[in-house]
């Protein structure tokens, strides 16, 4: 095979990579040897090695210990919604983060004061170090986890009052516009930004991925009068759902 200026081992796992996503290699079927791709695509043992890489970092295949490298079972992926802000009283953690009237599902999460990283401090509009509560969230459907949360709001706003714990008290799970409003804290705005990379270790072991594995980051922020109240980093498996907004037209 003639390859052109793309380095081989990507044309091979191109090859590959299409014959996975057309069928002709189905779900389980055990990808073709290094000693056959170098065959078959008149490539050395070093690209067939790399091209076989490739299409594991992309989460296509993986390895069976002494059975050889498998084509995984693809997902179909599901949505998740996300809209601005609902005035939705008495909706649960998780019907108030997917956002969506019929999600069911279940959810934990553990609460603590910490340190604001620099990077958490920008955002809320702290110094480096300031105290925030920090709070982790694991959202399941159906028993599978879907989606982790952690969510970070300053102790000068929130410390001391009854809403202080955001899974706790008299206005425990009801949502951050509802919580900041007891406390005469009149939320105004959210802000959502999307990015991707390869998830954490941690990350992908609570969502049952394998090294290398995209995630989806949604990195929310409420504001009252300008003000950062409170921020989130919301972590999706990027191959098994996908993000659908829904905004109001003004």
């Amino acid at each position: 095979m003639t390859f052109g200026e793309q380095p081989a081992y990507l044309r091979v796992a191109g090859d590959l990579r299409k014959k996975i996503v057309d069928g002709s290699l189905p779900p389980h079927t055990r990808l073709p040897s290094q000693a056959r791709i170098r065959a078959e695509y008149g490539v050395s043992d070093t690209v067939a090695l790399e091209a076989r890489k490739v299409l594991m970092a992309e989460g296509l295949v993986e390895g069976r210990s002494g059975s050889g490298t498998y084509v995984r079972e693809r997902p179909v992926p599901r949505r998740i919604a996300r809209s601005g802000y609902r005035s939705d009283h008495g909706a649960t953690p998780f019907r108030q983060e997917q956002a969506d009237a019929a999600a069911r599902g279940t959810w934990e999460s553990n609460s603590a004061q910490a340190e604001a990283s620099g990077a958490v401090a920008e955002r809320l509009g702290l110094k480096a170090g300031e105290r925030v509560m920090c709070t982790k969230y694991v959202f399941r459907d159906a028993g599978e986890v879907m989606m982790l949360s952690t969510s970070w709001e300053p102790l000068a706003v929130t410390g001391r009052t009854p809403v202080m714990l955001p899974e706790e008290g008299p206005l425990g799970g009801m949502g951050v516009v509802e919580r900041m409003a007891a406390i005469d804290v009149v939320v105004d705005n959210v802000t959502e930004e999307v990015g991707a990379r390869p998830g954490l270790a941690e990350e992908l072991s609570a969502l049952g991925g394998v090294p290398g594995h995209v995630v989806l980051v949604i990195q929310r922020t409420y504001y009252a009068s300008g003000r950062p109240v409170e921020t989130a980093d919301v972590v999706v498996p990027a191959d098994r759902y996908r993000v659908a907004y829904h905004l109001p037209v003004k």
